[in-house]
């Protein structure tokens, strides 16, 4: 009898863990698409940008249907990541970022005849293989995120040490960037990271919930999940103010990765200390976990390091038939004179104009 009664929960325990990774398997994979598709509306805006440039008469951004399927793309991937955190842990949705910037890297180079460097196929490869050290060695502890659930937590003596935490750095290196204005990146980038925990927790909160109330009992009548989308709103809406800040003082390929880096290390901190997600892990794997995330940022790092800006042909400006002047028509803007440009002669446009008064 105690035989049988030892291989039905055997048999029951192995059922749950199959179904556990499923469900994993199920978040990965929305996870992993909505990166996708973000990565492919990057580079259809940015292939919209490049056509209206290309334009006698460009005209503004928001007005070609390109670039609007761009944003659709773009809103159909976040809301793939949105419900990958109702599937599976933080720790294993977060990092799965990487795919974003090596699907955007493979696609320019196909698509938009970007060139293709050593260093990009070694990051990809890198990425590559830290995601796959990642899914397989992340934590496998499902959890019904239910309002309760989120309830405890939230008012669990870790959680309220990391915000009190959290909250006094976030407060001093405020000071330090308004009062003392220090727009240093690593300062921007960090207070990004500190919004993004909160993020982060919020936005599994909410999604669990809302998995939770679809399959099996309704939990949006609980104040704690309108509380969490109160923060997962304004969480997002400060994030995305420091992040532009930072955008307009430092080139993108400086701040992609890092930000990169940032924001996946504050969300797996979240995770470990708000859900505990690592409770009860092996040593091993978490090593291994954290070796599949520093492949997959090395990755991050070879991918956007060096990588040339692009630039638009310049066009030239007719002035038509310039008495006196048989052998030049055309005049290139010059981004560093004074004046609007410089014939191919390198005299200074406005000089030329004045001698032709002159001579007339």
């Amino acid at each position: 009898m105690q035989t049988t009664l030892k291989v039905q929960v055997r048999n029951t325990g192995s059922v749950i863990e199959s179904w556990n990774c499923q469900i994993h398997l199920l978040g990965v994979l929305l996870a992993i698409l909505g990166n996708l598709v973000m990565s492919i509306s990057l580079n259809i805006q940015k292939y919209s940008h490049v056509q209206l440039a290309h334009q006698e008469h460009p005209r503004p951004y928001f007005k070609s249907m390109l670039w609007w399927a761009g944003a659709a793309l773009m809103a159909v991937g976040e809301m793939g990541n949105f419900a990958a955190y109702g599937f599976a842990p933080i720790t294993l949705i977060a990092p799965l970022g990487c795919v974003s910037v090596t699907g955007s890297a493979i696609i320019s180079v196909m698509f938009l005849k970007e060139n293709l460097r050593a260093s990009d196929l070694l990051g990809i490869t890198l990425a590559f293989v830290g995601t796959y050290l990642l899914v397989n060695f992340a934590p496998n502890r499902s959890q019904s995120i239910s309002a309760r659930t989120v309830q405890y937590y939230f008012v669990g003596w870790q959680f309220l040490i990391y915000v009190i935490l959290e909250i006094l750095i976030f407060c001093t290196l405020l000071y330090f960037h308004k009062r003392k204005g220090m727009k240093h990146m690593v300062i921007l980038l960090t207070l990004v990271a500190l919004l993004a925990s909160l993020t982060v927790i919020s936005v599994k909160a909410v999604s669990g919930m809302i998995t939770f109330s679809v399959t099996d009992k309704m939990q949006l009548t609980y104040p704690i999940f309108y509380i969490m989308f109160i923060i997962m709103i304004a969480s997002c809406v400060f994030q995305v103010k420091f992040l532009n800040q930072a955008t307009k003082l430092y080139a993108t390929t400086m701040v992609v990765p890092v930000n990169h880096i940032f924001f996946t290390t504050s969300a797996i901190i979240a995770g470990i200390i708000f859900y505990q997600e690592f409770l009860g892990a092996a040593f091993l794997t978490v090593f291994i976990y954290i070796f599949g995330c520093f492949l997959s940022f090395l990755g991050v790092l070879l991918i956007t390091r060096n990588r040339e800006k692009e630039h638009l042909p310049q066009s030239y400006i007719d002035f038509g038939n310039i008495p006196g002047k048989q052998m030049l028509d055309k005049i290139q803007p010059d981004p560093n004179g004074l004046s609007y440009g410089t014939l191919p002669d390198g005299s200074d446009s406005t000089k030329s104009q004045s001698g032709e008064k002159k001579e007339v």
